[in-house]
């Protein structure tokens, strides 16, 4: 028990940069979905190609490989290593799923609610920003909630290439002691707490707001 705790104790420090590698990557995928996802439905035909392929190109991919992938470029061309490159990895891979989220949610509202906005006025761009992607929001929280608890747990991947999150250090304390079980105990114990947490908050943001067809 003793052992443990400390394993607890080692730990615990490197939720920050798991929580920081979770955060970022939800908010820029969140951004580049929803660009994807109007550039698909709405978009041009190179815009909606692009965007289709980078999707399923993406999602046909190990998140691992596209961690090595998205290393190996951005640290040859620009030289950039550790929370940055597992940031940019892991926002390309939630982008293409998070995309498809978005993608369904702003179908399942049907062609009536942009033919209403058109009637009143309002250009493509408009009717988009101000009547399909609040309500396409609303929708996809239940779908979302989930993907977020996959980063979540997808940050362990990190450690491939050096970055000190969670899982790292349940490796290093676990190859220090030569006793692994406890060290990934507590890693997974950690980890439990940290995607019931996101849930929780979560399901009162659905509750809070989810949108009533």
């Amino acid at each position: 028990m003793d052992y443990f705790l400390r394993c607890l104790k080692f730990i615990l420090p490197a939720a920050k940069v798991t929580l920081l590698l979770t955060v970022a990557a939800l908010a820029l995928g969140l951004v580049l979905g929803l660009l994807l996802a109007v550039a698909r439905i709405y978009g041009r035909p190179p815009a909606r190609s692009f965007a289709a392929i980078y999707s399923r190109v993406v999602r046909s991919l190990p998140t691992l490989v596209v961690l090595f992938l998205v290393y190996s470029f951005v640290t040859i061309v620009f030289g950039i290593r550790g929370v940055t490159t597992a940031v940019i990895a892991l926002t390309a891979c939630t982008a293409a799923y998070q995309s498809e989220i978005f993608r369904g949610a702003i179908q399942s509202l049907g062609t009536g609610q942009m033919a209403a906005a058109r009637s009143l006025g309002m250009t493509k761009s408009v009717a988009v920003r101000s009547v399909i992607i609040p309500q396409a929001l609303r929708l996809a929280i239940p779908s979302w909630s989930n993907e977020a608890a996959i980063v979540l747990k997808d940050s362990s991947l990190a450690s491939a290439i050096g970055t000190t999150e969670i899982f790292r250090r349940a490796q290093q304390i676990g190859a220090a002691n030569h006793d692994y079980l406890p060290a990934f105990l507590a890693c997974g114990l950690i980890y439990f707490c940290l995607t019931f947490l996101t849930n929780r908050v979560l399901d009162y943001v659905q509750k809070r707001y989810r949108l009533k067809l």
